[in-house]
């Protein structure tokens, strides 16, 4: 039988076929305009659900999974550099498909495309909601209807972020694995260059499987219902979500492995875990004058995947909270960079 268990590796999940996604702090956009892709700011620290099961909700204990802490209004994307072999990643925002916009599934779909392709797509920033271009990830409560979730279903019931991979069958797999050795014997010295975000420090991973052991909880203590959050969307910037180019029966009809990723308010992730959170999101004026870098990623191989009509018509938090009154600053067009083309401890999935 294969094995579907998802592992946290430091900071990063890795789901099984190889899959690796981390969780990249970034600057959040202005919501008008479309900008090139804002740099990483450190990884977001990752925890699982089943060594706070003293502290956490109990609805996060029957989902089990992961999670992590984030501010409101702060912006993320999903890095999936480390993916070791060809898969299919579904992501949900409020279990929404954030490529297609139709609800959840267990299974693969193409009319639309519910899903990236790894590791051809090398990061995820926002919903698939422009052609050639995506809305950033930002953080916000459930209970406002301003998650893609709520403007798309009506509801916000789940919030959070959902993985779910699937690998290739065996046949295209090995034929895979015979064109990558072939590959790897002529690209030996060609010099290498980092991808995106490679520019700027990022937070040290954990040692392999270090998850801090469960808080001590009071005696008598109960765990309580917390702030839930969930994504979604802010400014719009320049990414491709790229149409699969295989055949939808190369891939295995069931997911490999699937997780839930919680996402905590820092009040919530210090009296759940007893840790610090992360410092409040770097100001954004101050990060372009100090001639950091942004990006522009194209892949002249690859088809760009047209937007659904449902995700197109998410309106960005502003629309919600209010006007965005911190000063931008756009980069100088010397600052935007072109770019081309282990184990740990087991998380517990649950019913969600």
């Amino acid at each position: 039988m294969a094995d579907t268990t998802v592992r946290i590796d430091g900071n990063t999940l890795r789901l099984p076929g190889g899959v690796a996604v981390r969780f990249i702090r970034t600057l959040r956009l202005p919501e008008s305009g479309t900008h090139p892709l804002p740099p990483g700011l450190g990884e977001f620290p990752v925890r699982r659900v089943a060594d706070y099961a003293d502290s956490v909700p109990e609805a996060w204990r029957s989902r089990g999974g992961v999670m992590l802490p984030v501010y409101l209004r702060e912006a993320m994307w999903l890095s999936f550099g480390g993916t070791t072999e060809p898969a299919a990643l579904q992501v949900g925002v409020g279990k929404v498909c954030a490529v297609s916009g139709k609800p959840w599934s267990d299974r693969l779909s193409r009319k639309p495309q519910n899903y990236v392709v790894l590791p051809r797509q090398p990061w995820l920033d926002g919903i698939n909601s422009g052609k050639g271009t995506v809305r950033q990830f930002v953080a916000v409560p459930l209970g406002l209807g301003a998650t893609v979730e709520g403007q798309v279903t009506g509801e916000e019931v789940w919030g959070g972020v959902q993985l779910q991979s699937f690998a290739l069958k065996e046949p295209q797999l090995a034929r895979w694995r015979e064109e990558e050795l072939r590959r790897a014997e002529q690209a030996r010295a060609m010099p290498q260059y980092g991808g995106y975000g490679a520019a700027m420090p990022m937070a040290a991973p954990a040692p392999q499987g270090a998850v801090p052991a469960p808080a001590a909880a009071p005696a008598g203590r109960r765990s309580r219902a917390a702030a839930a959050m969930g994504l979604g969307v802010g400014g719009s910037m320049r990414q491709e979500v790229y149409e699969d180019d295989r055949p939808l029966s190369d891939w295995s009809e069931g997911p490999a492995g699937r997780v839930f990723v919680h996402l905590v308010t820092p009040p919530e992730w210090r009296r759940i875990t007893g840790e610090a959170p992360p410092p409040s999101p770097v100001d954004r004026a101050a990060y372009t004058r100090a001639g950091l870098p942004w990006f522009d990623y194209y892949d002249q191989d690859a088809e760009d995947l047209a937007p659904t009509d449902t995700l197109e018509a998410v309106k960005p938090v502003g629309d919600w909270l209010g006007d965005d009154h911190e000063p931008w600053q756009a980069p100088s067009p010397g600052q935007v960079t072109p770019l081309t083309d282990m184990q740990g401890k087991p998380v517990q999935d649950g019913d969600w």
